[in-house]
Protein backbone atom coordinates (compact mmCIF):
# COMPACT_ATOMS: atom_id res chain seq x y z
CA UNK A 1 0.00 0.00 0.00
CA UNK A 2 1.70 3.54 -0.71
CA UNK A 3 2.20 5.61 1.98
CA UNK A 4 -0.59 8.62 2.54
CA UNK A 5 0.05 12.01 0.50
CA UNK A 6 0.87 14.52 3.12
CA UNK A 7 -1.52 17.00 4.32
CA UNK A 8 -1.02 20.89 3.63
CA UNK A 9 -0.90 23.30 5.84
CA UNK A 10 -3.12 26.80 5.34
CA UNK A 11 -0.29 28.28 4.65
CA UNK A 12 1.72 25.36 2.36
CA UNK A 13 -1.80 26.42 0.37
CA UNK A 14 -1.50 30.13 0.11
CA UNK A 15 1.77 29.51 -1.37
CA UNK A 16 1.40 26.96 -3.84
CA UNK A 17 -2.06 28.82 -5.00
CA UNK A 18 -1.49 29.20 -8.30
CA UNK A 19 -0.67 25.98 -8.54
CA UNK A 20 -3.71 24.22 -7.38
CA UNK A 21 -5.73 26.67 -9.75
CA UNK A 22 -4.32 24.57 -12.04
CA UNK A 23 -6.94 21.76 -12.95
CA UNK A 24 -4.47 19.36 -13.76
CA UNK A 25 -2.20 20.04 -10.45
CA UNK A 26 -4.94 21.00 -7.80
CA UNK A 27 -4.52 20.22 -4.02
CA UNK A 28 -4.28 16.54 -5.11
CA UNK A 29 -1.14 17.26 -7.22
CA UNK A 30 0.41 19.98 -5.03
CA UNK A 31 -0.05 16.81 -2.14
CA UNK A 32 2.05 14.49 -4.84
CA UNK A 33 4.67 17.13 -4.76
CA UNK A 34 4.74 17.19 -1.12
CA UNK A 35 5.73 13.91 -1.14
CA UNK A 36 7.88 13.24 -4.10
CA UNK A 37 11.79 12.88 -3.56
CA UNK A 38 13.56 14.09 -6.46
CA UNK A 39 17.67 14.06 -6.51
CA UNK A 40 20.01 17.15 -8.71
CA UNK A 41 22.76 15.67 -9.41
CA UNK A 42 25.40 18.74 -9.73
CA UNK A 43 24.83 21.71 -8.49
CA UNK A 44 26.04 23.91 -11.38
CA UNK A 45 24.58 25.65 -14.66
CA UNK A 46 21.77 23.31 -15.03
CA UNK A 47 21.46 22.02 -11.51
CA UNK A 48 20.84 25.50 -10.48
CA UNK A 49 17.53 26.47 -12.04
CA UNK A 50 16.35 22.91 -12.25
CA UNK A 51 16.86 22.95 -8.35
CA UNK A 52 15.29 26.08 -7.83
CA UNK A 53 12.16 25.93 -9.55
CA UNK A 54 11.49 22.52 -8.23
CA UNK A 55 12.26 23.81 -4.48
CA UNK A 56 9.93 26.64 -5.36
CA UNK A 57 7.01 23.96 -6.83
CA UNK A 58 6.73 22.17 -3.41
CA UNK A 59 8.44 18.71 -4.38
CA UNK A 60 8.83 17.66 -0.31
CA UNK A 61 12.30 16.12 -0.24
CA UNK A 62 15.40 17.28 -2.94
CA UNK A 63 18.36 15.70 -2.81
CA UNK A 64 21.75 18.14 -4.22
CA UNK A 65 24.80 15.68 -4.99
CA UNK A 66 28.36 17.32 -5.80
CA UNK A 67 31.38 17.13 -4.70
CA UNK A 68 33.08 20.58 -5.86
CA UNK A 69 33.53 23.38 -4.39
CA UNK A 70 32.61 27.09 -5.81
CA UNK A 71 34.72 28.82 -7.32
CA UNK A 72 34.94 32.29 -9.07
CA UNK A 73 33.52 31.34 -12.63
CA UNK A 74 31.06 29.45 -11.68
CA UNK A 75 29.44 32.78 -10.57
CA UNK A 76 28.31 33.79 -14.77
CA UNK A 77 25.88 31.12 -14.44
CA UNK A 78 25.29 28.70 -11.24
CA UNK A 79 22.71 31.01 -10.06
CA UNK A 80 22.78 28.83 -6.38
CA UNK A 81 25.41 30.24 -5.35
CA UNK A 82 26.50 33.92 -4.16
CA UNK A 83 30.14 35.17 -4.46
CA UNK A 84 30.42 35.28 -0.51
CA UNK A 85 30.01 30.81 -1.56
CA UNK A 86 33.22 30.80 -3.15
CA UNK A 87 35.59 28.41 -1.66
CA UNK A 88 32.84 26.29 0.12
CA UNK A 89 31.34 23.04 -0.56
CA UNK A 90 28.69 23.56 -3.69
CA UNK A 91 26.41 21.28 -2.20
CA UNK A 92 26.28 23.13 1.45
CA UNK A 93 25.71 26.39 -0.71
CA UNK A 94 22.72 25.34 -2.52
CA UNK A 95 21.57 23.78 0.50
CA UNK A 96 21.76 26.89 2.34
CA UNK A 97 19.37 29.24 -0.51
CA UNK A 98 17.09 25.96 -1.39
CA UNK A 99 15.82 26.33 2.26
CA UNK A 100 15.74 29.89 2.00
CA UNK A 101 14.03 29.71 -0.91
CA UNK A 102 10.86 27.59 0.39
CA UNK A 103 11.16 26.23 4.34
CA UNK A 104 7.87 23.60 3.86
CA UNK A 105 10.86 21.08 1.80
CA UNK A 106 13.89 18.75 2.98
CA UNK A 107 16.79 18.91 1.35
CA UNK A 108 19.28 16.34 1.40
CA UNK A 109 23.05 17.10 0.92
CA UNK A 110 25.29 14.44 -0.95
CA UNK A 111 28.71 15.61 -0.19
CA UNK A 112 30.54 13.47 -2.08
CA UNK A 113 28.50 13.27 -5.12
CA UNK A 114 27.47 10.44 -6.96
CA UNK A 115 30.28 7.74 -7.83
CA UNK A 116 30.45 3.79 -9.00
CA UNK A 117 30.02 2.72 -5.02
CA UNK A 118 27.20 5.02 -3.98
CA UNK A 119 25.02 5.51 -6.66
CA UNK A 120 22.32 2.82 -6.67
CA UNK A 121 21.91 3.46 -3.01
CA UNK A 122 21.50 7.17 -3.32
CA UNK A 123 19.44 6.97 -6.60
CA UNK A 124 17.15 3.88 -4.57
CA UNK A 125 15.99 7.06 -2.59
CA UNK A 126 14.62 9.13 -4.68
CA UNK A 127 11.59 8.64 -7.34
CA UNK A 128 12.89 11.04 -10.37
CA UNK A 129 16.74 11.54 -11.10
CA UNK A 130 17.68 15.24 -12.59
CA UNK A 131 21.56 14.81 -14.08
CA UNK A 132 22.96 18.23 -14.17
CA UNK A 133 26.41 17.20 -14.87
CA UNK A 134 28.88 18.56 -17.38
CA UNK A 135 31.24 15.89 -18.39
CA UNK A 136 30.81 12.61 -20.25
CA UNK A 137 31.69 10.37 -16.82
CA UNK A 138 29.22 11.69 -14.69
CA UNK A 139 26.82 11.09 -17.53
CA UNK A 140 26.93 7.48 -18.27
CA UNK A 141 27.58 6.63 -14.57
CA UNK A 142 24.18 8.40 -14.17
CA UNK A 143 22.08 6.58 -17.20
CA UNK A 144 23.12 3.44 -16.06
CA UNK A 145 22.78 3.79 -11.92
CA UNK A 146 18.91 5.16 -12.97
CA UNK A 147 18.64 2.20 -15.55
CA UNK A 148 19.70 -0.31 -12.80
CA UNK A 149 17.56 1.58 -10.14
CA UNK A 150 14.20 1.57 -12.62
CA UNK A 151 14.47 5.20 -12.19
CA UNK A 152 13.45 7.95 -14.51
CA UNK A 153 16.61 10.39 -15.61
CA UNK A 154 15.57 13.62 -16.78
CA UNK A 155 18.97 14.34 -18.74
CA UNK A 156 20.33 17.74 -19.94
CA UNK A 157 23.26 19.32 -22.07
CA UNK A 158 24.56 22.48 -22.57
CA UNK A 159 27.07 23.78 -25.24
CA UNK A 160 28.56 27.45 -26.18
CA UNK A 161 24.51 28.87 -27.42
CA UNK A 162 22.69 25.17 -27.47
CA UNK A 163 21.24 22.77 -25.59
CA UNK A 164 19.44 19.35 -25.42
CA UNK A 165 16.60 18.05 -22.76
CA UNK A 166 15.61 14.11 -22.76
CA UNK A 167 14.00 11.95 -20.45
CA UNK A 168 15.31 8.41 -19.97
CA UNK A 169 12.82 5.91 -18.51
CA UNK A 170 13.74 2.20 -20.07
CA UNK A 171 11.95 0.73 -17.20
CA UNK A 172 8.50 2.02 -19.07
CA UNK A 173 9.73 1.12 -22.46
CA UNK A 174 11.45 4.43 -23.27
CA UNK A 175 15.20 4.58 -23.96
CA UNK A 176 18.20 5.67 -21.94
CA UNK A 177 21.35 7.86 -23.10
CA UNK A 178 23.55 4.82 -24.43
CA UNK A 179 20.69 4.57 -26.84
CA UNK A 180 21.56 8.22 -28.10
CA UNK A 181 25.72 7.97 -27.26
CA UNK A 182 26.68 4.56 -27.17
CA UNK A 183 29.90 5.03 -25.26
CA UNK A 184 32.06 8.16 -24.69
CA UNK A 185 33.58 10.09 -27.64
CA UNK A 186 37.26 10.03 -27.73
CA UNK A 187 39.63 11.83 -25.21
CA UNK A 188 39.68 15.78 -26.42
CA UNK A 189 37.43 14.83 -29.38
CA UNK A 190 34.47 17.48 -27.67
CA UNK A 191 35.40 20.45 -25.23
CA UNK A 192 33.85 21.00 -21.89
CA UNK A 193 32.37 24.22 -21.45
CA UNK A 194 35.61 25.58 -19.38
CA UNK A 195 37.18 25.06 -22.72
CA UNK A 196 34.20 25.81 -25.36
CA UNK A 197 32.57 28.40 -23.16
CA UNK A 198 28.39 28.50 -22.66
CA UNK A 199 26.13 31.66 -22.48
CA UNK A 200 25.28 31.48 -18.67
CA UNK A 201 20.98 32.36 -20.11
CA UNK A 202 21.34 29.06 -21.78
CA UNK A 203 21.76 27.21 -18.90
CA UNK A 204 18.67 28.51 -17.26
CA UNK A 205 16.49 27.81 -20.86
CA UNK A 206 17.52 23.91 -20.11
CA UNK A 207 17.56 23.83 -16.71
CA UNK A 208 13.80 24.96 -16.50
CA UNK A 209 13.28 22.84 -18.64
CA UNK A 210 14.71 19.87 -16.73
CA UNK A 211 12.44 20.77 -13.62
CA UNK A 212 9.48 21.38 -15.81
CA UNK A 213 9.47 17.41 -16.99
CA UNK A 214 10.45 16.07 -13.61
CA UNK A 215 7.05 18.09 -12.17
CA UNK A 216 5.31 16.28 -15.10
CA UNK A 217 6.81 12.82 -14.47
CA UNK A 218 5.81 13.59 -10.75
CA UNK A 219 2.35 14.71 -11.43
CA UNK A 220 1.56 12.62 -14.34
CA UNK A 221 0.38 15.60 -16.81
CA UNK A 222 1.08 16.09 -20.01
CA UNK A 223 3.59 13.93 -22.61
CA UNK A 224 7.28 13.66 -21.09
CA UNK A 225 10.11 13.65 -23.26
CA UNK A 226 10.61 9.74 -23.16
CA UNK A 227 11.86 8.69 -26.68
CA UNK A 228 12.20 12.12 -27.62
CA UNK A 229 14.91 15.02 -27.81
CA UNK A 230 14.64 18.50 -27.24
CA UNK A 231 17.54 20.84 -28.94
CA UNK A 232 17.27 24.03 -28.32
CA UNK A 233 19.35 27.08 -30.63
CA UNK A 234 19.87 30.08 -28.38
CA UNK A 235 20.87 32.37 -31.13
CA UNK A 236 17.70 31.65 -33.47
CA UNK A 237 15.51 30.95 -30.73
CA UNK A 238 14.23 27.39 -32.27
CA UNK A 239 13.60 24.12 -30.50
CA UNK A 240 13.93 20.65 -32.25
CA UNK A 241 12.05 18.41 -30.91
CA UNK A 242 13.83 14.80 -32.79
CA UNK A 243 12.23 11.34 -31.99
CA UNK A 244 14.44 8.92 -30.02
CA UNK A 245 13.63 5.15 -30.29
CA UNK A 246 14.89 2.44 -27.77
CA UNK A 247 17.90 0.73 -29.69
CA UNK A 248 17.51 -3.03 -29.17
CA UNK A 249 21.54 -3.34 -29.68
CA UNK A 250 21.66 -0.90 -26.68
CA UNK A 251 24.49 -2.08 -24.17
CA UNK A 252 22.93 -1.52 -21.71
CA UNK A 253 18.98 -1.89 -21.85
CA UNK A 254 18.54 -3.61 -25.12
CA UNK A 255 18.06 -7.38 -26.01
CA UNK A 256 21.28 -8.66 -25.35
CA UNK A 257 23.46 -6.03 -23.05
CA UNK A 258 26.95 -6.11 -22.19
CA UNK A 259 27.05 -3.89 -19.65
CA UNK A 260 25.17 -5.54 -16.19
CA UNK A 261 26.70 -3.03 -13.43
CA UNK A 262 28.49 -0.42 -12.28
CA UNK A 263 32.30 -1.49 -12.78
CA UNK A 264 34.69 1.90 -12.07
CA UNK A 265 36.32 0.73 -15.20
CA UNK A 266 33.70 2.30 -17.47
CA UNK A 267 32.99 5.54 -16.50
CA UNK A 268 36.82 6.66 -14.48
CA UNK A 269 38.14 7.62 -17.94
CA UNK A 270 35.09 8.83 -20.10
CA UNK A 271 35.59 12.43 -18.76
CA UNK A 272 38.82 12.45 -18.44
CA UNK A 273 41.90 12.69 -20.93
CA UNK A 274 44.00 9.73 -21.56
CA UNK A 275 45.64 8.17 -18.44
CA UNK A 276 49.22 9.65 -18.34
CA UNK A 277 50.73 5.68 -18.53
CA UNK A 278 49.80 5.96 -22.22
CA UNK A 279 52.90 5.44 -24.35
CA UNK A 280 53.59 5.98 -27.76
CA UNK A 281 56.86 4.39 -29.86
CA UNK A 282 58.70 7.12 -28.13
CA UNK A 283 60.03 7.32 -24.61
CA UNK A 284 58.35 9.86 -23.13
CA UNK A 285 54.51 9.50 -21.97
CA UNK A 286 51.60 11.21 -24.32
CA UNK A 287 50.25 12.69 -20.93
CA UNK A 288 51.98 14.04 -17.34
CA UNK A 289 50.15 14.74 -14.36
CA UNK A 290 50.48 18.57 -12.99
CA UNK A 291 52.75 17.21 -10.28
CA UNK A 292 54.84 15.16 -12.55
CA UNK A 293 55.08 17.89 -14.82
CA UNK A 294 55.96 20.65 -12.22
CA UNK A 295 58.92 17.89 -10.50
CA UNK A 296 59.79 17.95 -14.36
CA UNK A 297 60.39 21.47 -14.74
CA UNK A 298 62.16 21.80 -11.25
CA UNK A 299 64.43 18.99 -11.97
CA UNK A 300 65.32 19.47 -15.62
CA UNK A 301 64.87 23.21 -16.06
CA UNK A 302 67.23 23.37 -19.43
CA UNK A 303 65.72 20.25 -21.03
CA UNK A 304 61.84 20.45 -20.07
CA UNK A 305 60.31 23.28 -21.28
CA UNK A 306 56.09 24.20 -20.51
CA UNK A 307 54.16 25.56 -23.65
CA UNK A 308 51.16 27.66 -22.28
CA UNK A 309 48.62 27.15 -25.60
CA UNK A 310 45.56 29.13 -24.02
CA UNK A 311 44.58 32.73 -25.71
CA UNK A 312 45.95 36.04 -24.24
CA UNK A 313 43.10 36.97 -22.41
CA UNK A 314 43.45 33.63 -20.36
CA UNK A 315 46.61 34.42 -19.25
CA UNK A 316 45.64 37.40 -17.80
CA UNK A 317 43.65 36.01 -15.19
CA UNK A 318 46.76 33.31 -14.44
CA UNK A 319 49.76 31.85 -15.65
CA UNK A 320 52.52 29.69 -14.46
CA UNK A 321 56.27 31.64 -14.19
CA UNK A 322 58.42 30.49 -17.05
CA UNK A 323 55.62 29.02 -19.63
CA UNK A 324 56.14 30.02 -23.57
CA UNK A 325 53.05 31.49 -24.11
CA UNK A 326 51.75 30.48 -27.79
CA UNK A 327 48.11 30.17 -28.41
CA UNK A 328 46.71 27.03 -29.78
CA UNK A 329 45.73 28.52 -33.19
CA UNK A 330 49.73 29.77 -34.07
CA UNK A 331 51.10 26.67 -33.09
CA UNK A 332 51.31 25.43 -36.85
CA UNK A 333 53.04 28.49 -38.04
CA UNK A 334 55.59 28.64 -35.05
CA UNK A 335 56.33 24.85 -34.36
CA UNK A 336 59.39 25.42 -36.18
CA UNK A 337 60.00 27.90 -33.58
CA UNK A 338 59.81 24.65 -30.67
CA UNK A 339 63.05 23.28 -29.81
CA UNK A 340 63.00 19.65 -30.53
CA UNK A 341 65.93 18.55 -27.89
CA UNK A 342 63.41 19.63 -25.16
CA UNK A 343 61.00 18.04 -23.86
CA UNK A 344 57.89 20.23 -24.05
CA UNK A 345 54.96 19.72 -21.78
CA UNK A 346 51.80 21.51 -23.55
CA UNK A 347 49.33 23.19 -21.05
CA UNK A 348 46.03 24.55 -21.77
CA UNK A 349 42.77 25.40 -19.18
CA UNK A 350 42.05 21.70 -18.48
CA UNK A 351 43.66 19.56 -20.97
CA UNK A 352 41.37 19.22 -24.15
CA UNK A 353 43.31 22.23 -26.14
CA UNK A 354 46.66 21.02 -25.02
CA UNK A 355 45.93 17.33 -26.16
CA UNK A 356 45.29 17.97 -29.64
CA UNK A 357 48.26 20.27 -29.99
CA UNK A 358 50.30 17.46 -28.22
CA UNK A 359 49.09 15.25 -30.84
CA UNK A 360 49.54 17.45 -33.51
CA UNK A 361 53.16 18.30 -32.43
CA UNK A 362 53.69 13.72 -32.25
CA UNK A 363 52.19 13.78 -35.52
CA UNK A 364 54.74 16.55 -37.13
CA UNK A 365 57.50 14.46 -36.11
CA UNK A 366 58.15 15.81 -32.12
CA UNK A 367 58.83 12.90 -30.21
CA UNK A 368 59.89 15.03 -26.88
CA UNK A 369 56.45 16.34 -26.22
CA UNK A 370 53.54 15.34 -23.70
CA UNK A 371 49.99 16.82 -22.42
CA UNK A 372 49.61 18.00 -19.09
CA UNK A 373 46.64 16.45 -17.91
CA UNK A 374 44.20 18.50 -16.37
CA UNK A 375 45.37 22.01 -17.30
CA UNK A 376 46.32 24.89 -15.62
CA UNK A 377 43.10 24.49 -13.81
CA UNK A 378 44.35 21.35 -12.02
CA UNK A 379 47.83 22.96 -11.28
CA UNK A 380 45.73 25.54 -9.54
CA UNK A 381 43.87 23.19 -7.45
CA UNK A 382 46.43 20.70 -6.67
CA UNK A 383 50.15 22.41 -6.96
CA UNK A 384 49.36 26.34 -6.40
CA UNK A 385 45.95 26.90 -4.13
CA UNK A 386 46.23 30.46 -4.30
CA UNK A 387 46.07 30.62 -8.32
CA UNK A 388 42.83 32.47 -9.27
CA UNK A 389 40.64 29.49 -11.44
CA UNK A 390 38.53 30.18 -14.25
Amino acid sequence: MADPLPNLAPAELARYSRHILLAEVGVEGQRQLAAARVLVVGAGGLGSPAALYLAAAGVGTLGIADFDLVADHNLQRQLLHAASAVGTPKVSSAAQRLRATNPFIRVVEHRDGITPANALEIFSNYDVIVDGTDNFGARYLNNDAAFFAGKPLVYGSVFKFEGQVAVFDPAHGGPCYRCLFPAPPAAGAVPACGEAGVLGAVCGVIGSLQALETLKLVLGIGEPLAGRLLAYDALTQQFQRLSLPQDPACPLCGARPSLRGLLAENYAGACATVSSSSMDSSDYPLELSVAEARRLLAESPCTALLVDVREPYETEICRIAGAELIPMREIPARMHDLPRGEHLLVICHVGSRSLRVTEFLRAQGFTAVSNVAGGIDAWAEQIEPAMRRY
